[in-house]
């Protein structure tokens, strides 16, 4: 059998990326072969995964999808793999997994708390124009078998948007290497505080993700300063303007009490030192960070657009608030604060991921796509 799966950037620490990763070597293992059609190959962990290097030149964020896009096709056309698997909004694909979500889903929640200016910036953006025409076209490609839908969240979106029959879309949750992330990152977590300045007394909320605006930055802050003083906040990631959100932390009153960390290669130190995690994210059709803070036993306080938040429910491990009601997100942070009430839900986290093994993932794909192909009768 050979699987092809296209993904314009890989880099290791995406998230598409590490659901690739986590799968590669088991199909690679069980007769598989597979190619990326990519722009740009890394050094990869996985020797006998074959790249197939798709970088036409490009100018600007829509020639680059453009063209990428019409170079997998042209590459397809030449030589075509049993399933062809897409990360990105390309029509003619056997299987497209959703790891972005749906983007007509994604700006509703964006033009929220923009207000008309927002509105009036995204009708006029021609990527945002171009995306949403080839999401319409993908969906609407008879070629299209199946839809990887990361959450039932997703599915839900996809279903409302573009109606597709329930039996071609298929929820499977990224997995989540127990290996990594487990309540064994408490192992550094007295030198790790010390060095973020947190006493033992203060209760730390970890916010992991890249892009503030997107990731609720604004709203964490705002629900920090409703919270008492032991309640601290810590910020993982990268964000173009952070000076904008220390401003933000100062006009708000919690300046001492905010931790900017930035960009980290590994957060699992940092998920040792909290006590709870929390993510206002105004879309987000999973977040492995949802799923690894679960995974080290951390009651998590997110969004109700997060699709790792139906786990944290399903679960009673914490809860869901609007993205933009950062007096929803203190209620919650606040019953945080007191540690009889984290214990059960810290308990309650690591059995909402215990399932989500590499094993189990890979078994739910192996089967797809061994049902494709004996519906196109080997192909």
């Amino acid at each position: 059998m050979k699987l092809g799966i296209v993904r314009q950037r890989y880099t290791p620490y995406g998230g598409a990326e590490r659901f690739v990763e986590r799968a590669l070597d088991a199909l690679v293992a069980r007769g598989v072969e597979v190619r990326v059609y990519t722009r740009k190959w890394p050094q990869a962990k996985t020797t006998d995964v074959r790249p197939v290097i798709c970088n036409p030149f490009y100018v600007g964020s829509l020639w680059r999808d453009a063209s990428f896009a019409a170079a997998v096709r042209g590459a397809l056309a030449r030589d075509r793999p049993d399933v062809v698997q897409s990360h990105e909004r390309i029509a003619g694909c056997d299987v497209f997994r959703a790891g972005d979500g749906v983007h007509r889903a994604w700006l509703e929640e964006r033009r929220r708390p923009g207000g008309r200016g927002e509105r009036l910036r995204i009708a006029a953006n021609p990527y945002h124009r171009y995306v949403l025409d080839a999401e319409a076209r993908m969906f609407a490609s008879p070629a299209l078998k199946a839809v990887i839908c990361i959450s039932e969240m997703v599915r839900d979106d996809v279903r409302r948007h573009f109606a597709l029959p329930d039996d071609r879309l298929h929820v499977v949750y990224n997995a989540v290497d127990r290996r990594e992330f487990s309540p064994a990152v408490r192992v550094d977590r007295v030198a790790t505080r010390a060095a973020l300045g947190l006493a033992d007394d203060q209760v730390a909320f970890l916010l992991v993700g890249s892009g503030y605006a997107r990731k609720g930055v604004t709203t964490a802050i705002r629900a920090l300063a409703r919270l008492p003083q032991a309640a601290r906040l810590v910020v993982v990631g990268k964000d173009k303007a952070p000076a904008h959100y220390r401003r933000l932390a100062q006009r708000a009153g919690v300046a001492a009490r905010v931790v900017f960390a930035g960009p980290q290669t590994d957060v699992r130190r940092y998920l040792g030192a909290a006590d709870a995690f929390v993510l206002p994210t105004l879309y987000d059709p999973l977040s492995n960070a949802v799923l690894e803070a679960l995974a080290c036993g951390l009651p998590v306080v997110t969004s109700r657009r997060c699709g790792a938040g139906e786990l944290v429910v399903a679960h009673d491990a914490g809860w869901t608030c609007d993205a933009i009601d950062d007096a929803a997100f203190a209620e919650r942070m606040r019953t945080l604060l007191d540690p009889d009430e984290r214990a059960p839900r810290a308990e309650r986290a690591l059995a909402a991921v215990a399932a989500l093994t590499p094993e189990a993932m890979t078994r739910r794909l192996l089967d797809l796509y061994g049902r494709l192909l004996s519906a196109a009768g080997g192909r």
